[in-house]
């Protein structure tokens, strides 16, 4: 009886220790850093590649031109009375370089860790700067801004990651609330408040030729404006250095 009671409190032991044990093998991320436990690095300047969408990039679309976004009636209304002239009068020239739309617009970003638990992602086009906190990330109570408040995780293998066995060891999601509302598009196509943003960065892994990839994908959910979920993907390839690093200013137009 002895025997049986000891072993019964070995195994309760052994079950306790197990998940400890594990996350000892994977680097002990549960006492780390997010800046230690970064499963890839994304830090650097990446330039945006735009081999998709050009007319809705590269140019300012004409009014009424959103096919592929799923607005509803209300969406449908506000985006078709867009007036750029009216939004420079009133101060909101960066809709469209807010969180729902900022990784779409043409030009380079620059990544770094503004602490061990921050990382900071600054935007050349619209002079924009994205804040992904992890662990506990809570509005302060301020008003909403352009880039909104971004929660971040880093995601390991074996779970989600957009590029499969193409990426690298691990993806970082970012979910963003408490945004100002913006546009999904320049030429007025609105995203509300109460909208959601969540991305998925992918690093994948280095081409024959060094080259090296950073896919964004992003899904866009508002019950104010879109019928259903949006989502799209956006690439840029890893530079060596700031080289044509140029911020410019917010435009309606």
């Amino acid at each position: 009886m002895k025997r049986n009671v000891s072993f019964a409190g070995l195994a309760v032991l052994a079950l306790l220790f197990f998940p400890t044990a594990m996350e000892a093998q994977r680097g002990g991320r549960g006492a780390q850093t997010a800046k230690q436990a970064a499963p890839v690095d994304l830090t650097g300047y990446w330039v945006s590649i735009v081999t998709e969408d050009w007319r809705y990039r590269m140019v300012t679309p004409a009014k009424g031109d959103y096919p592929s976004i799923p607005l509803n009636a209300e969406g449908r209304k506000v985006a078709n009375a867009w007036d750029p002239a009216k939004d420079e009068a009133a101060g909101e020239q960066c809709k469209s370089y807010g969180a729902g739309n900022i990784m779409r617009t043409p030009g380079r970003i620059r990544i770094t860790w503004q602490d061990d638990n921050t990382l900071k992602v600054e935007m050349d086009n619209g002079e924009q700067t994205r804040l992904f906190h992890f662990g506990k990330a809570e509005a302060s109570g301020g008003a909403p801004a352009w880039q909104g408040l971004s929660a971040a995780q880093w995601q390991f293998p074996g779970g989600r990651g957009a590029q499969g066995s193409e990426a690298q060891g691990g993806s970082l999601k970012v979910v963003t609330t408490h945004m100002r509302p913006g546009y999904l598009q320049k030429n007025g196509v609105p995203y509300s408040g109460d909208a959601v943003v969540t991305e998925y960065f992918d690093a994948l892994n280095k081409e024959a030729n060094g080259d090296q990839w950073l896919v964004v994908t992003t899904l866009v959910e508002d019950p104010q404006y879109l019928a259903r979920s949006f989502q799209r993907s956006t690439h840029f390839k890893r530079q060596a250095d700031a080289a044509g690093w140029d911020p410019e200013p917010c435009s309606a137009k």
